[in-house]
C-alpha cells in the first residue's frame, strides 16, 4: 500500500472512531445534547413538554409577582398625632389661683407632675381630681376634663397637658434597616416610608427590597420601589405594626456552556432570558451552542395549558422551553421572555465542541501509543 493510500486510510478511521466516540456520550460534557432534552418530550413518551418560544409563548408566561398593600392597609387613616393612648407619658401643670391651694404648698401655686404614665386601661391620677380616663383623648380635651374636675376644689385651676414621648403607640423594625429597634409613631412617622427614614433607610439594593407589614394576623407585602411610586402604598402606621425589610429571595439556576453555573438571585423586580443570560457571564464563545438555550420550569396548570392550547391538563406541568438565539428575532424573544423563580437555564454545548473534544482525545491517544513505538524499538 502506497504511503499516500495508507496515510487517507488512517485518517478516514480516525474520523470514523471520532464520530462514534462523541456519538456514544462517552466523553466529558457540562451536561445533556439538544437531542437527549427533546427526547424527554411528551410526544417522545417523556413527561415533559418542550415548546419553542415565540410571542404567543411569551404572552403566556409572562408571569410577575404583584405585590401591593391590600385595601386593609391603604384604607387606614392616619392616627391624630395628639391622640392619647395606654403607655403614653404626659406632663402636667396644674395653678392655682389661690395662696394656698390644694396641690401646691404655701407661697406656691403651680404643681408640676412631670411622667404621668397611662396605665393599661388607659387611665391616669390626678390628685385630687381622681382616676380619669386619658387614652383616646388629646391633651386639650383631657386638660378640659382635669380643670372640669378640680374646679369643684379649687377656684378657677389653670391646667397644662403636654403629650411626651412614650411607648403607647410604636411600630417594630427588623431587617435591613439602618437601625432595627422598636419605635413611636409621632407626628412625623406616622407613615411606612417616614417610619423607615426614622429607623436609618433600607441597606440593600432597592431594586430588590420588599416591605412587609404585619397587623395582627394579616400581612401585606410591597416593593420598595412602588413604596415611592405609588402614593397609596405609604399606608399609615398602627400601634404594634410588624415591618419586615428583606432582600427578594427569588433565584435561578444556571448550568451548561455559560461564564457561570449557581444559583443566581434575582437583580431587578423582572428578568429577562436575556439579561438571565448576561448576569452569569453570557454564552461560552467555545463552548455553547446559542441554538439550544433551555429554559425548565415547573408551570401551572393553568398557564400550561394557555401555552399547549388546551385545556385538560392538571396540576403543575414539566415545561422545558427552548430559544433559538440564531433565528432573526432570537435576540428579541430572549428578551421578551421572563425568567420566574425556581427555573433552571441550561445552555448546550456545540456539536463542534464535542468533536473537537473526541479528535484532542484520539490524536492524544495516538500520540502517546507512538512515542511509546519510538521508545520501543529504539528510534
Amino acid at each position: 500500500m502506497k504511503p499516500q493510500t495508507s496515510r487517507w486510510a488512517k485518517c478516514v478511521a480516525l474520523v470514523l472512531v471520532a464520530s462514534v466516540v462523541s456519538s456514544c456520550g462517552l466523553l466529558p460534557r457540562v451536561g445533556p445534547n439538544k437531542r437527549e432534552i427533546f427526547a424527554g418530550s411528551v410526544l417522545r413518551e417523556g413527561d415533559a413538554f418542550v415548546v419553542a418560544v415565540n410571542d404567543r409563548v411569551t404572552r403566556a408566561t409572562a408571569v410577575v409577582p404583584a405585590l401591593g398593600f391590600t385595601d386593609d392597609f391603604k384604607n387606614a387613616g392616619l392616627l391624630g398625632s395628639d391622640t392619647i393612648r395606654p403607655g403614653d407619658t404626659l406632663g402636667l401643670t396644674i395653678w392655682e389661683n389661690v395662696d394656698d391651694g390644694l396641690l401646691a404648698g404655701e407661697g406656691v401655686n403651680a404643681t408640676a407632675l412631670e411622667e404621668v404614665q397611662v396605665d393599661g386601661a388607659g387611665f391616669i391620677f390626678v390628685p385630687y381630681a381622681g382616676r380619669i380616663r386619658a387614652a383616646g383623648n388629646t391633651p386639650e380635651a383631657l386638660r378640659r376634663v382635669i380643670t372640669a374636675r378640680l374646679e369643684e376644689q379649687t377656684p378657677e385651676p389653670q391646667v397644662e397637658v403636654r403629650r411626651l414621648a412614650g411607648d403607647g403607640s410604636t411600630v417594630s423594625i427588623v431587617g435591613a434597616v439602618g437601625g432595627q429597634g422598636v419605635y413611636a409613631i409621632e407626628r412625623p412617622t406616622r407613615t411606612l416610608s417616614s417610619m423607615l427614614a426614622r429607623a436609618g433607610g433600607v441597606s440593600i439594593a432597592p431594586e430588590i427590597a420588599q416591605i412587609t407589614v404585619i397587623r395582627g394576623d394579616k400581612r401585606s407585602k410591597v416593593w420598595l420601589q412602588d413604596l415611592y411610586k405609588y402614593p397609596d402604598f405609604d399606608i399609615a402606621l398602627r400601634a404594634n405594626d410588624r415591618i419586615l425589610v428583606e432582600e427578594d429571595t427569588r433565584s435561578f439556576t444556571a448550568l451548561g456552556a455559560t461564564g457561570s453555573q449557581s444559583r443566581v438571585p434575582f437583580e431587578t423586580q423582572t428578568l429577562s432570558a436575556i439579561e438571565a443570560i448576561a448576569q452569569v457571564g453570557g454564552l461560552l464563545a467555545n463552548a455553547a451552542d446559542p441554538t439550544g438555550v433551555f429554559v425548565m420550569r415547573n408551570e401551572p396548570a393553568e398557564i400550561a395549558n394557555r401555552v399547549l392550547g388546551r385545556n385538560d391538563l392538571q396540576g403543575a406541568q414539566r415545561m422545558v422551553y427552548v430559544l433559538d438565539l440564531t433565528q432573526p428575532n432570537g435576540m428579541f424573544m430572549a428578551r421578551d421572555f421572563s425568567i420566574r423563580d425556581d427555573d433552571t437555564l441550561y445552555v448546550t454545548e456545540a456539536p463542534f465542541n464535542q468533536w473537537n473534544k473526541a479528535i484532542s482525545a484520539l490524536t492524544g491517544s495516538l500520540t502517546t501509543v507512538d512515542t511509546l513505538n519510538n521508545i520501543g524499538t529504539g528510534n
